[in-house]
C-alpha cells in the first residue's frame, strides 16, 4: 500500500535541495568589504584583471618592465632581466618565475606568472570590493542546481512508483497527486530564484569599465612609475588588450600575442583531453591518469580563461577565487599549482 508518506524522502531531498541552491546562489552575489566604485582612479593591474584576467595583467606588466628597461625580449622570445628593482608584486613574480638564469621563454613565463600569488591577490581585492565573483562560489552554485534537477527527477520517479504500485484497492489510500505537484512547483520556484550569473564580472565591475572606457583615453594614475613615459599606451593595453594598445615595437605586440594564442590552444587540448580521460575510468592507472591531467588541466584553465576578453568567463578572481573549485579536486597533488593563484566573482 503506497500513501502519502512515501513521498517524505524526496520531499527531504527537495527541499534540502532548493536551501541549498538558494544559499549558494546568495554567497555568489557576496560582497565582503563593499565600498564606492573609484572612477577612473583604479590601479593599473587591477584595471587589467578586471577588464582582461591573469593574461591581461602580465601581458601589461610585461610591456610596463619593457619600457622601463627591465627586460629584454629576443626576436626567439627569451625574456632576459636587466638587473632593475621590480616595480610591485607583480614584477617580482616575473623575477622569480625568471629564476637564477636570468632568462625564460616567453610562453612559459606568462603562465608561471598568471598563476603566481601576486596575480592571485589582485583578483581576490577585485572580489572582495563587489567588482568580480569568486569562481569556485559560482561553481558551488552550478552543482547545487544540478543537486536541485537530480532532486525533482527523485520526485517524478517516486511519483511514478507509487502509481505503478497502487494496487488500485478503494480501501487503501491513494497516492495524492498534489503533493508531488506542489514538490515540482517548489523545485521550479527554486530553479527560478537560484539562476546562475552570467560571467565574472558583476554589474558593478562593469559599471566601473564603462567610467573608465569614456570618451576620453584613459591614463593610469597608479602602478605606473613616475619616471615612466607611456602610461596612455599601458591604460590602453589594461583596458582593451594587446590589438588596442598599439605598441611602437611590432615584434614585441607579434611575440606577445603568438604567447597568448599558444596558452589558449594548450588549455582547449588540456580540457579536451582531461575530459575524454576522465569519462572514460577502465582501470586505475587510467584513473590517476585522468586525475592527473584534470588537475593540470583545472590549473591552466582558470588562468588562461581569464585571459582576453574570455574572462568572465575566471578565472579565476580568487585563490581561491581563481582556481575555484578546481583547487578542491585537484587536491594535495597540484595544490602549489593551483592554490598558488591562477587567478574571480
Amino acid at each position: 500500500m503506497w500513501h502519502n508518506s512515501y513521498f517524505v524522502v524526496p520531499a527531504v531531498l527537495l527541499v534540502a535541495a532548493v536551501l541549498y541552491a538558494a544559499g549558494t546562489h546568495q554567497r555568489v552575489r557576496h560582497v565582503a568589504r563593499p565600498q564606492g566604485l573609484p572612477g577612473r582612479g583604479l590601479p593599473l593591474l587591477d584595471t587589467a584583471y578586471l577588464a582582461g584576467g591573469p593574461g591581461r595583467v602580465f601581458d601589461t606588466a610585461l610591456v610596463r618592465m619593457h619600457l622601463s628597461e627591465q627586460v629584454v625580449i629576443s626576436r626567439s622570445n627569451l625574456v632576459t632581466l636587466t638587473g632593475a628593482k621590480p616595480y610591485d608584486a607583480v614584477d617580482q613574480a616575473v623575477h622569480d618565475a625568471v629564476g637564477a638564469t636570468g632568462s625564460r621563454e616567453l610562453g612559459a613565463l606568462r603562465r608561471m606568472v598568471m598563476r603566481s600569488a601576486a596575480v592571485q591577490e589582485i583578483g581576490d581585492r577585485l572580489a572582495d570590493r563587489g567588482l568580480l565573483r569568486r569562481p569556485e562560489r559560482m561553481q558551488r552554485a552550478r552543482t547545487a542546481r544540478r543537486l536541485l534537477w537530480l532532486a525533482m527527477l527523485d520526485v517524478v520517479l517516486f511519483t511514478g512508483l507509487a502509481l505503478l504500485l497502487d494496487d488500485n484497492d478503494a480501501l487503501h489510500e491513494r497516492p495524492n497527486l498534489l503533493v508531488p505537484g506542489f514538490l515540482l512547483l517548489l523545485g521550479a520556484l527554486g530553479l527560478a530564484t537560484s539562476t546562475p550569473a552570467k560571467g565574472r564580472i558583476t554589474p558593478a565591475g562593469q559599471r566601473q569599465l564603462s567610467l573608465m572606457q569614456g570618451s576620453t583615453p584613459w591614463t593610469p594614475s597608479s602602478g605606473v612609475s613616475p619616471r615612466l613615459a607611456g602610461g596612455a599606451v599601458l591604460g590602453a593595453l589594461a583596458l582593451g588588450g594587446l590589438a588596442v594598445a598599439g605598441l611602437e615595437n611590432q615584434e614585441l605586440e607579434q611575440a606577445m600575442t603568438a604567447a597568448a594564442a599558444q596558452d589558449e590552444a594548450m588549455r582547449q587540448a588540456q580540457a579536451s583531453s582531461s575530459f575524454f580521460s576522465s569519462s572514460s575510468s577502465s582501470s586505475s592507472s587510467s584513473s590517476s591518469s585522468s586525475s592527473s591531467s584534470s588537475c593540470s588541466s583545472s590549473g591552466y584553465s582558470c588562468s588562461a580563461t581569464d585571459s582576453g576578453s574570455t574572462h568572465h568567463h575566471s578565472s579565476c578572481g580568487s585563490s581561491h577565487s581563481s582556481c575555484g573549485s578546481s583547487h578542491s579536486s585537484c587536491g594535495s597533488s597540484c595544490g602549489s599549482s593551483c592554490g598558488g593563484g591562477c587567478g574571480g566573482s
